[in-house]
């Protein structure tokens, strides 16, 4: 399962409801994994609030980890390709991050940070702890690959950088994934390693599991989750999903207000 807008609220809390059912699913035997674009340590202070076990696919599935931070599979954005992502973005450098997988601070790079900005601003307050400051931004790249290069912003500029991405002549090198919260004018675009996504994460957790896919229920909310429920026996997304994949003829459960999750776990795996 997803986690914003999916296994969360749109307050961005854990509800009881849906820890509920989803121990009471790991009880009977169910295998749970949370598949977010969130950064391995973000997603892991929610999957803390659980008390069974789960695994983590994190960054839009670049990282595969155990909830005690077990890294089972990584897939990193060469530092050759993140440099001429920011080159070729470097108009739009007040949106940009560069994400690591690296324990503590320095997780997050900016090169100015404005903890005010209305869509950066509190991004970075969540985070505070494990953003760093460093100019010009392609000076973090001198001895490390990262997870990702992060761009946030209103909707219309991120999908203005993707088009801009999109028509660089290196644009096989990297996959885009694009996160729109409309009501909000709220997006996320993460620039990863070509191979990355959430269904080839959950391919390969599953295989490794020996699950086959068709014993694997997948629930979603935005364009980001797509492959991931392309690749499920069992596509389910969310009422307050994108419209586009509530189009796909894909069985459709509660909004995420109304602990969706938990309905769909009780309907079609628990069958209650």
């Amino acid at each position: 399962m997803d986690l914003d807008g999916t296994l969360l609220d749109s307050t961005g809390q854990l509800p009881d409801e849906n820890v509920a059912t989803i121990e009471l699913a790991a009880q009977r035997g169910i295998s749970i994994v949370i598949v977010t674009g969130r950064r391995f340590d973000s997603a892991r202070s929610i999957a803390a609030k659980l008390s069974c076990d789960i695994h983590l696919i994190a960054n839009n599935g670049a990282l595969i980890k155990s909830k005690d931070g077990d890294t089972l599979y990584r897939r990193l954005l060469p530092t050759a390709t993140a440099r001429a992502v920011l080159e070729a973005t470097s108009e739009h450098r007040a949106s940009t991050g560069v994400i690591f997988d690296r324990p503590g601070g320095k997780q997050v790079i900016l090169e100015r940070i404005d903890w005010e900005s209305p869509f950066v601003g509190p991004y970075l307050r969540r985070h505070r702890h494990h953003v760093e400051e460093m100019a010009p931004l392609t000076a973090c790249l001198d001895s490390e690959d990262p997870v990702e290069v992060l761009f946030l912003g209103e909707c219309g500029a991120m999908r203005q950088i993707m088009g801009l991405l999109e028509r660089q002549p290196i644009s096989a090198n990297y996959r885009l994934a694009l996160t729109e919260y409309e009501r909000r004018n709220l997006s996320m675009l993460d620039v990863l390693e070509p191979t990355v996504s959430k269904g080839a994460a959950l391919a390969e957790l599953a295989r490794r599991r020996g699950i086959d896919r068709k014993e694997v229920m997948a629930i979603g909310d935005n364009w980001n989750d797509r492959e991931m429920l392309e690749y499920a026996g069992l596509p389910v997304v969310m009422e307050n999903s994108v419209p586009e994949l509530k189009s796909t003829g894909w069985t459709v459960t509660l909004s995420n207000d109304e602990c969706g999750v938990s309905h769909a776990i009780r309907t079609f795996v628990l069958r209650e």
